[in-house]
């Protein structure tokens, strides 16, 4: 073994990698449960989903290899070739895709199907880190912040066409990665603001009509609070009242726009959804159908669980999709408190061990890099937890390393390799 590829291996996160291996393991473990009744394990059947996994698994594995010993400047240099190429991807896909469950997201190829949109988010990721590192002062331009959002901006709106809302609440995620690299926290207080402004919005436009004036309040709220805290500049005050008029007039505006959009755009099933997760009555008895066995699988799971492939809920495949999008239901009804707990805890680390690597870089490309990688991990987790639990609306979005699918693991399997990669170079001065 060469001296180069000695010292990448030793400087490679080995903790990382272990985080890794260990989900994409126990996923596995579940995939068989999920995709398995009680009579029948077919995990080694290559025709059955399980079997499916492991060889998608072997892939991975292959494909890790590969890309850790590719030298980092090799992603710095084609970073943007590799987010233009996905670009391609998605528009083609729009054209001469698969249409499965209602979106037009995958290329059917022969036995197996691939969804570019995976692959979208690490080359985002890629070009971001790119662009705002070819210059340390990004963020003192408008021009700058435009195109960053744009970076981000064009795949999600490709993803939304498609249609696949899920993906492109991932890509919402960035805005961590430009906080960052210095954009201002008002933006991240306007934002809750806006999700106040939301709920505010289903809430009172289902009840009583009145959305726009609750909804006006809420950002003019948020408005005020931002007043308070730029007032302390003199020469800012006289704009005190400019912004209180301008925030109320776009929380009119935004809130008649939600509205809207809720009445006019979304399909039935689609604004059933989001009415389930507030509690406000559908006329659709079986609207709640997921996610109330989705609880009920999780809740009889109990302290300790039912044991592996003992989960009757899961056997009969009582709650739909339940190797892919509903995953967590059977590590809560087989594996109980505890397994679920512990897959929580691994999750946890993962995140917080990429935002240690990146704040440990020299290379502001690898820093802005990890910490887009951090972004698409924690959105996946949050958005597929939280819709299981019935805290976020039912939309079509993987657990990481848990739920079937080959292109999911290949595009999780590119993201974390190329950071490995680029940590392994960490000494080196890197852009």
């Amino acid at each position: 073994m060469s001296y180069r590829k000695a010292s990448i291996l030793k400087n490679l996160d080995w903790f990382l990698v272990t985080l890794v291996v260990l989900l994409v393991f126990f996923g596995w473990v579940n995939i068989i449960s999920a995709t398995s009744n009680i009579e029948l394990a077919d995990w080694l059947d290559w025709n059955g989903k399980a079997g499916k996994q492991l060889l998608w698994m072997g892939i991975c594995v292959l494909f890790g290899l590969v890309i850790v010993n590719i030298e980092s400047e090799f992603f710095i240099r084609t970073s943007m070739l590799q987010y233009l190429f996905t670009l391609l991807l998605l528009v083609a896909v729009l054209i001469i895709g698969k249409k499965i469950g209602g979106a037009r997201s995958w290329f059917s190829l022969g036995g197996f199907s691939l969804q570019p949109s995976e692959f979208a988010k690490p080359t985002t990721a890629l070009a971001l880190a790119y662009y705002l590192s070819r210059d340390s002062s990004k963020w003192k331009s408008l021009r700058s912040r435009i195109l960053s959002i744009l970076i981000v901006g064009l795949p999600a709106g490709l993803i939304l066409l498609q249609p696949d809302a899920g993906t492109v609440l991932v890509f919402a995620g960035f805005v961590f990665v430009l906080y960052r690299e210095g954009l201002s926290g008002n933006v991240l207080i306007l934002g809750f603001a806006s999700l106040l402004l939301a709920i505010a919005t289903i809430l009172f436009g289902s009840w009583g009509g009145i959305e726009w004036f609750w909804g006006g309040w809420v950002i003019l709220g948020s408005g005020i609070l931002y007043i308070i805290r730029e007032a302390t500049v003199p020469r800012k005050r006289k704009s005190l009242t400019m912004w209180g008029s301008i925030m109320l007039i776009a929380g009119l505006f935004l809130s008649v726009g939600l509205h809207t959009g809720m009445e006019k755009v979304l399909k039935p099933h689609q604004k059933e959804r989001i009415h389930v997760l507030f509690g406000i009555d559908v006329n659709n008895p079986d609207a709640d159908y997921n996610i109330r066995h989705a609880k009920a699988a999780i809740g009889s799971g109990g302290f300790s669980g039912k044991g592996w492939m003992n989960g009757p809920m899961t056997a009969y495949s009582f709650v739909p999709e339940q190797e892919t999008d509903f995953i967590f239901c059977t590590i809560g009804e087989e594996w109980g408190y505890i397994g679920s707990f512990f897959v929580v805890l691994l999750f946890t680390m993962l995140i917080i061990r990429v935002v240690v690597i990146a704040e440990r870089q020299r290379s502001r490309f690898t820093r802005v890099y990890a910490y887009g990688v951090a972004s698409i991990l924690f959105m996946h987790f949050l958005v597929n937890i939280g819709m299981v639990l019935g805290l976020a609306p039912v939309i079509g979005i993987p657990l990481p390393f848990f739920s079937y699918g080959g292109s999911s693991l290949l595009g999780f399997t590119f993201l974390l390799s190329v950071l490995l990669r680029l940590d392994g170079e960490r000494f080196k001065m890197l852009r």
